[in-house]
């Protein structure tokens, strides 16, 4: 109507001049067309963002989840096996304690470089990676099972300690992996799994023994569990293919160094809490007995009592992904430390039990939290693989700890002195307050700083 009016009004005008407002209309309605069509088209960019991010925040697919969930339990359901037969492993190589301990330390020994080696590997490949290592120690517990001398026990072991440290990293590393592309927190989950499996295993190994199964016969069932466990990750396995050639092999130049620090930093700090952790299931069962007068069966149950702990407290925290993880660092060290110094100077075994609880639940949440707190500050997923490495130095300190402490004083004394690891939580929770972010490399520090910009 406005270039209708325009028109009659300039009729005494020249043609130009006639059509000159009906072109301005027709260019203010284009570039309102224009505008709308921009709206519209930043709206579809919009639902095509919100679509994307959609993508990348939905849960994540069942199989990976899942599998990680089995894989962990799987892991978990052996190590408590083995911890039951261990009775008759030593009345089957027909050794004494102290040369069937001697022997045990090939795990660790087995471990420690198959963990730096394999998180180098599993970037890029993180599912593919953890498939290959849960059946490599499959097939190393085959081998376990039909070896009787301690010459070949202490081989297999070390086979077995190697394939299982392997695991550990590609586990967690698979774990960071579908935590960063699910938006959503696992390793809470995904570590809950491993208490809950041992201390179901450990009861019913005792109870395969009293039926007559042999020790060959239980380990080929632990064995045939693990491989089963692999299959949900064939999916995202075959998935890792094209995503390892397209992923760098972790970080590159300076950054290397900076994500190998700071994840070995991360790393000292679950090893603080590792260090309690195994001294619980290496020396609580003696502490009870022997100190504070329990019976075989009481005292057997303090190991049972502290994962059982650590399951609810990850289970809690898991719902709970707001959490902070200074805070979680504060609670470790007030609670799990002086829980575990109050069982170990209690007067009783029914006081050592609880705070053998109280610190499974204060500890519990600690070691997930700074895995994935690793996991997302490095896409590449070393940083994980590091800090995996360096807290499972742990379970060669504290026992060499723990035994040369007891030299010079009383084994509850001896205990209570790894109260001292809360020091390095506490002062890296001071710190996180002074630097927030202090667990962060700097080049991946810059990298989100830009993501977040974008």
């Amino acid at each position: 109507m406005w270039t209708a009016r325009r028109r009659g009004d300039g009729r005494a005008g020249s043609g130009a001049q006639r059509c000159l407002p009906a072109r301005r209309g027709h260019g203010a309605a284009r570039r309102g067309g224009g505008q709308r069509r921009a709206v519209h088209s930043h709206h579809r960019r919009r639902s095509t963002d919100s679509v994307g991010v959609n993508r990348v925040t939905k849960p994540a697919p069942k199989s990976p989840r899942f599998a990680l969930v089995v894989v962990s339990g799987a892991w978990g359901a052996f190590w408590g096996t083995w911890s039951a037969l261990l009775p008759a492993v030593l009345e089957r190589a027909d050794a004494t304690p102290g040369e069937l301990g001697l022997v045990l330390t090939a795990v660790p020994v087995g471990a420690m470089p198959a963990m730096g080696l394999a998180g180098r590997i599993a970037v890029g490949r993180e599912h593919r990676m953890l498939l290959l290592t849960t059946a490599a120690l499959a097939l190393g517990i085959v081998t376990l099972s039909g070896i009787s001398g301690l010459g070949g026990l202490g081989i297999a072991l070390f086979l077995v300690g190697a394939t299982s440290g392997a695991l550990d990293v590609c586990l967690n590393a698979a774990t960071a992996r579908a935590e960063r592309v699910s938006g959503r927190p696992l390793f809470q989950a995904v570590h809950a799994a491993f208490p809950v499996a041992v201390i179901t295993a450990a009861p019913l190994t005792g109870l395969a023994r009293q039926s007559g199964m042999s020790i060959r016969a239980v380990l080929l069932l632990c064995a045939a569990a693990l491989l089963g466990s692999v299959l949900p990750l064939l999916g995202p396995a075959a998935k890792d293919h094209a995503r390892g050639r397209a992923d760098p092999g972790g970080p590159a130049g300076p950054h290397w160094r900076s994500a190998w620090f700071w994840g070995a930093a991360i790393g000292v700090l679950g090893g603080c809490m590792l260090v309690v952790e195994n001294a619980v299931e290496q020396w609580s069962v003696l502490l009870l007995e022997e100190d504070k007068g329990a019976s075989a069966v009481l005292a057997s149950a303090a190991p049972a009592v502290y994962m059982s702990a650590l399951t609810v407290s990850r289970l809690v925290v898991q719902r709970l992904p707001r959490l902070r993880i200074r805070d979680l660092g504060v609670l470790a060290a007030v609670g799990g430390c002086g829980g575990f110094a109050w069982a170990a100077m209690a007067s009783t075994a029914e006081l050592s039990l609880a705070g053998f609880a109280v610190s499974g639940l204060a500890f519990g949440p600690l070691m997930p939290a700074l895995l994935s707190h690793a996991g997302q500050q490095d896409a590449s997923g070393y940083t994980v693989s590091v800090v995996s490495t360096v807290s499972y130095g742990a379970f060669l300190v504290s026992p060499l700890l723990v035994g040369s402490l007891t030299n010079w004083m009383s084994l509850p004394s001896a205990l209570s002195c790894l109260a001292f690891m809360a020091v390095p939580l506490l002062g890296a929770a001071v710190g996180a307050r002074v630097r927030p972010g202090w667990g962060q490399p700097h080049g991946q520090r810059e990298a989100s700083r830009g993501e977040s910009r974008r």
